[in-house]
């Protein structure tokens, strides 16, 4: 019996994976729309898809930016035609039974490597809006002690 519970619930669970997967494709679009935004220095594009109280959260430990800081920042490298180019090649998707809030994280190739971004979206009227993205630098566990330790002469360097 245990067996069969086990079964019908993965079941339910992968089916409403799928479900995310193929139900929302406009929320898939609006994402790789951001990022192809972003490597074709489209600000309008970019900054547009982003809520007004938006946050940015980048790879260094300094970097949690409101919508407006995040474009004071990026400004620079909009206006010269080239921002950054982050490719995403595998996103998990999580959509409210309502279909308001979805929150999704995402594999991304970029000159770091490889890193992830995880964030949250509201549907609004007037469509998707991104109320939060977290972009993180992914390190292989093999190699922690390695960065850990990098990381540490760097700020004791700072330090003095």
């Amino acid at each position: 019996m245990m067996k069969l519970y086990t079964f019908a619930f993965l079941s339910i669970f992968l089916s409403l994976e799928v479900r995310a997967q193929v139900a929302y494709p406009e929320i898939h679009q609006f994402m790789d729309q951001w990022h192809q935004a972003a490597a074709k220095a489209n600000a309008d594009v970019f900054f547009g898809s982003m809520a007004e109280s938006s946050v940015y959260i980048g790879t260094d430990a300094t970097e949690r930016w409101t919508k407006a800081e995040f474009l004071s920042f990026a400004k620079p490298y909009f206006d010269k035609g080239k921002a950054w180019d982050f490719k995403p090649y595998e996103r998990d998707l999580h959509v409210t039974s309502d279909g308001k809030i979805a929150w999704f994280s995402e594999l991304l190739t970029t000159w770091m490597g490889t890193c992830r971004g995880s964030g949250v979206l509201r549907k609004t009227k007037k469509g998707w809006k991104l109320e939060q993205y977290h972009l993180s630098v992914t390190v292989p566990n093999d190699i922690i002690k390695d960065f850990i330790s990098l990381v540490d002469s760097y700020q004791n360097q700072k330090k003095n």
